[in-house]
């Protein structure tokens, strides 16, 4: 199988049969078994800590506390968290742990975690980003004097000037809610001892060296003592990219240096594990009444909870995506991203574009109304093209598709275009009268890569091995990437393939496991089969090269191994934000996408149903057509989610979101009959093979071309996600008073 065809997953076999193990699944002799003991409250003082009862019961190991680690701060982004909070220390959510107790039964963990006793002092709550910034405002880190985590300034342009010569003005405030993962596997894995004196953690992860890198500082040994592997993960959407579970097992196994197994129950990850960022965002739009777009002010406030996580790296992304993939000659855009006492909010699927873009693209509807003009019409006079400027005063590279995916879904959709007029389709209506229908479309596009200056690099090793005639037959690749369910090793393998010219079938994949494979970066960013597969294909080639030189030698050597690491800056390097004007170089790469939704409206009930969406995405080349469609799936469903449905619920830092049962998520029977999915390939020439990432993209547009359908066909505007049947009715009742 060579690019652009349906190579079978290397995992489903395996997946499918039920034979691949996840991290629940490993066991050892001699294992125990270890439970948590979390803050009760989302703010608080602790003023004593009392594990005799928990260390006098019958089985018990040991309690391990504060006094038990070594550097006790760790951040994959901040180092603003405790492993485990001390007395005297503060609780910010309730997340953060007191203690973990070991013992040689689950049973007996379970029962003695009970029989730790905590003395707190309350302490007043901050769960408003937009208060918690106000002088004043209980503090979240007093040492840092205010709640506000980061701020981004971009200007371009005179704003102002630009507003009065505007023929229109549209404004409109935003909000998005927590959103969490919902991946199929709680976290669970084993830390252990290993062979060579290692301290080993089996966990489901995103990026295994960085937690590597976390756990050498708090633990204060060098990483050569330390390892990762990562079998097969249960979902992850950004949630395995922070630590909830490999630091605690690694310190288990550092504190009784016998293997610890520890698995979280489902209320546990809903409540103690991070969540999507909540954003608050005001926009106000100066147009001309060709629908030329003259001056976008943004404000943009995101709640960063209890500690940093990837809050900054969001935000960053965030506010240079904040007006869309439009050109604009005049910007004004204040970003914040704020300490309260809710959940950690942190990566997940999109990372920082999904809010923006629900935000931008109902401002791109309000604008196109309010001149009377079709929204694909006014969206194809506006888009970005190659060497268009970004709002942060580059030029974007090569490789632009954001027209042609809102050209090709228009077209499937049913509109026309005649003499460079974009005419929309009519709307079926159904017979129940109190039925309506509309149709709604957005664009949205994200990065591909680490951006703002960070070195993006991916290491990759292949050993090559033919017989005496010097065909290959096989090639082993390297590579640290973690295959959390989007397909990356097939990818690669395909990448690897057809380098070699080789079948795919003759390639083998590594597993994940630090002391073995190099380290490639995280699955996140969309990046792997932009990054990681041009280090593979630079590796290959590389191979190739050497290979030839022994056969031309006549050494009788049948195998070679080779290594190479690709840098994204190398092509394109990217800079961090001027302090003043926002002015740098983002990103490496894009990915582009526009999706088309129609949906049915009850106005007797406000339920919402999606009919169909049409989902174009621009993805370079289809390295693999059916995940791609997949991808576009899975996107679609998540972006329902979104939509319609998804609300991780706090009140006054206390989750209310405890279980799924609590949780509404998109079953089959909230997806669309029929999702049409449209791959574009407009290349990337930095890319392997001219491919950029999907992974992300898919979901980006799906909220907001569904709450531009609804205003389409009741005539309401959704303002804040979700779009639930009761905000939708309260919508409809209040317009009918109105009218």
């Amino acid at each position: 199988m060579s690019l652009g065809e349906s190579a079978t997953r290397l995992d489903i076999k395996t997946k499918v049969l039920g034979s691949r193990r996840y991290p629940q699944d490993f066991n050892m002799p001699g294992q125990l078994y270890a439970k948590v003991v979390w803050s009760q409250y989302p703010h608080a003082r602790v003023k004593r800590i009392d594990t005799s009862a928990a260390e006098a019961t019958p089985g018990v190991v040991k309690v391990i506390t504060y006094k038990d680690v070594p550097l006790n701060e760790y951040g994959i982004h901040t180092p603003d968290q405790t492993v485990l909070v001390p007395e005297g220390g503060k609780v910010r959510w309730l997340g953060d742990r007191i203690a973990i107790v070991v013992a040689e039964t689950e049973e007996i963990a379970e029962e003695a975690r009970k029989k730790v006793k905590v003395e707190y002092e309350p302490l007043p709550v901050v769960t408003d980003p937009r208060e918690a910034m106000k002088p004043g405002s209980p503090l979240v880190h007093e040492e840092r004097g205010t709640n506000i985590l980061h701020h981004i300034k971009i200007r371009r342009g005179d704003v102002e000037k630009a507003f009065e010569e505007a023929d229109v003005i549209v404004e409109g405030y935003y909000i998005t809610p927590h959103v969490e993962h919902v991946y199929l596997q709680p976290e669970a894995g084993i830390g252990y001892i290993d062979e060579e004196g290692r301290i080993t953690v089996i966990a489901a992860a995103q990026w295994p060296h960085d937690d590597l890198h976390q756990i050498s500082h708090f633990l204060q040994i060098p990483i050569e003592k330390l390892r990762e592997i990562v079998p097969a993960v249960g979902g992850a959407f950004g949630g395995r990219e922070d630590m909830y579970i490999q630091h605690l097992l690694a310190l288990c196994a550092y504190v009784v240096r016998r293997p610890v197994k520890m698995v979280f129950t489902r209320e546990e990850t809903m409540m103690r594990t991070g969540k999507r960022h909540p954003f608050y965002i005001r926009h106000k739009w100066g147009a001309k009444k060709d629908g030329k777009l003259l001056a976008g002010e943004v404000e943009m406030i995101s709640d960063a909870g209890a500690y940093a996580s990837t809050s900054i790296p969001v935000l960053n992304n965030a506010a240079s995506f904040a007006l869309g993939p439009y050109v604009w000659p005049n910007v004004k855009v204040d970003a914040y991203t704020v300490y309260t006492n809710n959940a950690v909010t942190m990566a997940m699927r999109g990372f920082g574009s999904p809010q923006p873009a629900f935000a931008y693209e109902l401002q791109m509807d309000k604008l196109a109304e309010a001149l009377g003009m079709d929204p694909v019409e006014l969206r194809m006079k506006n888009l970005v093209e190659d060497g268009s400027p970004t709002i942060t005063g580059a030029s974007f590279p090569p490789g632009v598709g954001i027209k042609e995916t809102l050209r090709q879904a228009a077209l499937a959709a049913g509109w026309r275009e005649e003499n460079g007029r974009w005419i929309k389709p009519q709307i079926q209506q159904p017979q129940e009268p109190y039925k309506r229908r509309g149709i709604g479309v957005a664009c949205a596009y994200k990065n591909v890569g680490y951006s703002f200056g960070f070195d993006d690099k991916c290491t990759a090793k292949v050993k090559l091995s033919w017989d005496e005639s010097g065909q290959i037959t096989r090639a082993v690749v390297k590579v640290g990437a973690s295959e959390v369910g989007e397909g990356v090793h097939t990818a690669l393998a395909q990448i690897a393939a057809h380098t070699l010219g080789i079948p795919v079938q003759k390639v083998r994949i590594a597993l994940v496991d630090t002391a073995e494979v190099p380290n490639a970066g995280s699955s996140s960013a969309s990046r792997h089969v932009y990054i990681s597969g041009n280090a593979v294909k630079a590796a290959c080639e590389l191979a190739l090269r050497k290979r030839e030189e022994i056969l031309r030698a006549e050494t009788g050597e049948t195998s070679v191994e080779v290594e190479y690491t690709y840098r994204g800056r190398i092509e394109r390097p990217t800079t961090p934000y001027h302090p003043e004007t926002g002015e740098c170089f983002p990103h490496i790469s894009y990915g582009w996408g526009t999706q088309i939704a129609l949906v049915e409206v009850d106005t007797e009930t406000g339920q919402v149903s999606v009919l169909k969406v049409w989902a174009a995405h621009d993805v370079g080349k289809a390295v693999n057509p059916e995940m791609i469609i997949g991808q576009i799936g899975g996107g679609v469903h998540m972006g329902i989610g979104y939509a319609l449905m998804e609300h991780f619920i706090h009140q006054g830092g206390y989750p209310r979101t405890r279980r799924l049962s609590e949780y509404p998520i998109p079953t089959v029977l909230d997806m669309p009959p029929e999702i049409v999915p449209i791959i574009v390939e407009v290349p990337d020439p930095a890319g392997p093979y001219g491919a950029k990432g999907i992974g992300e993209m898919t979901t980006l547009p799906t909220a907001p071309a569904i709450i531009n359908a609804i205003h389409d066909a009741v005539g309401v505007w959704i303002n804040e996600l979700p779009a639930t049947e009761e905000k939708v009715y309260k919508l409809l009742k209040e317009a009918r008073r109105a009218q």
